[in-house]
């Protein structure tokens, strides 16, 4: 009832913002109102046909309370695939777990996640000295925490091993948050502004940290941010046992909801969908006859509306926003600045130790090698975080509840994908100039001197789009905490007198046309000057090397872009070195892997095996306890070797003998009292080193690609659940 009620509100919104968005978009085509050209090329396809990483974590199994050494790949889409064993994927077995880690927190502290548990169900609380929602048998926790569906637990061996995969995951979030493509016109700007105008109504302005994943996952929480709190009141009082058995309880039942609401929202919004698609081609038609008329009826309408809304709106601006909009701008230019300086200096170092390795050891017959790995840099989880990481110094302290920004990370992540971005499209630029220069050049030195010659080509131009691209999202970010905020101030006077307006546009108009957002451009025009102007003063400051506005930087590579539009580049392929090639068959079913395995530096993890090993079924009589080797980690307290001893063993007979228990009864760590898994939504990937050789996808190893279902894509929401030997089920994602 509550999914029919809101996506039935919502959906009267998107047809209305439909064709507005239709109209902008038409007009935008005729009058090609373009930005400046930006230098560096961008690659189309950056990770078609590549796997992101692969290698075996600890997940905590909720059916029997246990934890399992799972095999996990993540694919191009940054979904989360995990299989029973390495063996299980080359044999290209049904995966354990899908997940989508759109709207997901990465916790890495026990503490952390029973905090948050603690508060998803008020009144409930362990106490002390009660066993505890979750135990975790090394201090080196991994969690995937979601404010309605299900939680994700894994765990690993060392510190530097839970950096990593911290990466990764938070990599996969960034990505699977980002779901709403740019690349429509219409769509997108018709869904985000109806969520936003829904919202609104229910008296709710400024950033909402649940606009993550794709619609239907962003319709799902809408419809939860308003269904949990009744849920909530009541049924909270009616769960029974104890304190951590409530909290289980609790966090099955919401997630069990929220695939409902999932199920149901998928319906509805692809129904909604269809109708607009049905109207368009008419609604097309009659925009590109009537175009002038629609527009000079539009500027009729905002000419009255600004009448009556800048003079209140230009007071609230002056009183209210502009004294803080240098203090704001002056937070988001340092994080953000040192992150893109930060991607500069990883392309620079990367580049130049490149062209010293090739120098060094054999000239064109390296370089394949190098720019394989080169290509793919801005898909590193792990050399990019110290790029992303500049971005958690982002505050706004007391601007953030004047101006009722509830978090930053929407900017924070925004900014981490522009910087992604640009490091792809530096790295795309530096490939197709060099591969460019290959055939003119001969010996080592040449060699070098044209990498050098070249690196510093892209450098000037990555200068120039950094400036281009921090200075749009400056702009975007000011409009994003101040709009709000201005509309929550002007809505007593403002709001209820627009409904007299609606007179002023012709009916054969009033789908193109809406009076609430032509008033919301007025209201943006009252406080765009002001912001340009901020952002206009720090670039002639030179604030942070951003370039000033009347600096264009004419394409001294005329041709360019237009090498851009060719074939990608297939270093492997072109320049094999003194490999033996292999046939084009086993080439495409081997898959190319960005990052090599997360693994420790100082030796093999005791989880680390052959697939031999996972193939021998062990004994269910007691073992002799083993001698750590030369490469295992330091000892720690509370009987830890004794538990990572008995999850490096139980991997052995994992799915083997299920009656097994996989910890010592002696071992207080190795139990944990978890509730049953339910099935849920997506979580993150992961991501290893870039020195190792990865034993799951080495050079010549065949191992089987995912396919699209296996991956989520295309897949029917909430599949009945699959019965396995050891009766854990396929959970599936949303």
């Amino acid at each position: 009832e509550k999914t029919g009620k809101v996506l039935g509100e919502f959906c009267r919104c998107y047809k209305e913002q439909y064709g507005v968005s239709l109209f902008n978009s038409v007009r935008y085509e005729i009058e090609g109102n373009g930005g400046l050209q930006a230098q560096l090329l961008h690659r189309k396809l950056p990770l078609e046909d590549h796997v992101i990483y692969s290698g075996n974590i600890f997940q905590y199994i909720e059916e029997n309370k246990k934890w399992r050494n799972r095999f996990c790949v993540v694919p191009h889409n940054y979904g989360l695939v995990l299989y029973e064993n390495k063996l299980a994927y080359e044999r290209e077995l049904p995966p354990r777990v899908l997940v989508n880690s759109a709207g997901y927190k990465i916790l890495t502290s026990v503490d952390q996640y029973l905090e948050l548990v603690n508060n998803s169900l008020p009144g409930v609380t362990p106490k002390s000295g009660h066993s505890p929602i979750l135990k975790c048998p090394t201090d080196f926790p991994l969690i995937l925490w979601h404010p309605y569906a299900r939680h994700y637990y894994f765990c690993v061996m060392t510190g530097k091993e839970q950096e990593k995969w911290r990466a990764v995951f938070q990599d996969c979030v960034r990505h699977c948050n980002n779901g709403i493509s740019e690349d429509s016109r219409v769509e997108a700007p018709a869904f985000t502004d109806a969520v936003r105008m829904y919202r609104q109504s229910k008296e709710q302005y400024g950033t909402w940290d649940m606009l993550c994943g794709n619609e239907t996952q962003v319709l799902s929480n809408l419809v939860m941010e308003e269904l949990l709190p009744e849920l909530r009141s009541t049924i909270g009082p009616r769960l029974k046992g104890k304190a951590p058995e409530r909290q289980r309880t609790w966090i099955q039942i919401s997630d069990a909801v929220y695939r409902m609401v999932y199920e149901q929202t998928n319906a509805q919004y692809d129904a909604a969908m269809a109708r607009c698609e049905q109207e368009r081609p008419q609604l097309e038609s009659t925009i590109r006859t009537d175009m002038d008329q629609i527009i000079t009826s539009k500027e009729h309408l905002a000419s009255k509306i600004r009448a009556f809304v800048l003079p209140k709106a230009e007071v609230c601006v002056r009183n209210h926003v502009q004294p803080y909009i240098s203090s704001i701008l002056e937070a988001l230019m340092t994080p953000t600045s040192q992150g893109f300086a930060e991607v500069r200096e990883v392309f620079f170092k990367e580049v130049t130790d490149m062209n010293m390795n090739v120098v060094n050891e054999g000239g064109l017959e390296k370089l394949a090698e190098y720019m394989e790995k080169l290509s793919h840099l801005a898909f590193h989880p792990v050399k990019m975080q110290s790029c992303y990481e500049k971005m958690d110094q982002l505050k706004l302290e007391g601007l953030q509840q004047r101006f009722d920004v509830s978090s930053t990370s929407v900017f924070k992540q925004r900014a981490q994908i522009h910087m992604r971005q640009q490091m792809d499209d530096a790295v795309y630029t530096f490939e197709t100039l060099l591969h460019q220069e290959l055939g003119k050049l001969h010996g080592k030195d040449d060699l070098c001197k044209s990498i050098q010659r070249i690196l510093e080509r892209v450098l000037k131009k990555f200068d120039y789009d950094s400036s281009t691209v921090r200075k749009k999202f400056f702009r975007e970010a000011l409009l994003q905490i101040t709009i709000p905020f201005l509309l929550k101030k002007l809505a007593p006077t403002c709001k209820g007198e627009l409904a007299k307006f609606q007179e002023l546009i012709f009916e054969d108009f009033a789908s193109f046309i809406l009076v609430e957002n032509t008033y919301e451009e007025v209201v943006l025009q009252s406080v765009m000057k002001d912001i340009m102007q901020a952002v206009k003063e720090a670039a002639v400051q030179r604030k942070h090397n951003l370039y000033r506005d009347s600096m264009v930087m004419h394409n001294s590579d005329p041709n360019l872009h237009l090498l851009g539009e060719g074939i990608p580049i297939d270093w492997g392929e072109e320049y094999p070195g003194q490999a033996e090639p292999e046939p084009a068959a086993d080439r495409r079913r081997r898959a190319k892997q960005v990052v090599s395995v997360i693994q420790d530096d100082e030796g093999a993890l005791p989880y680390e095996m052959g697939t031999e090993a996972l193939l021998q079924p062990r004994s269910p009589g007691p073992r002799e306890p083993q001698e750590p080797g030369p490469g295992a980690p330091p000892s720690s307290p509370d009987a830890v070797m004794e538990i990572r001893e008995a999850l490096a063993q139980e991997s052995l007979g994992d799915g083997v003998e299920p009656s097994v228990q996989h910890a010592t009864p002696e071992s207080p760590k190795a139990r944990g009292d978890v509730p049953p898994e339910a099935e849920v939504p997506h979580v993150p990937p992961a991501s290893p080193a870039p020195g190792a050789e990865s034993p799951s996808l080495a050079t010549g190893t065949v191992c089987h690609q995912p396919s699209a279902q296996e991956m989520g894509e295309g897949m029917t929401p909430l599949q009945p659940r699959g019965t396995t030997e050891s009766g854990e089920g396929v959970q599936t994602e949303f």
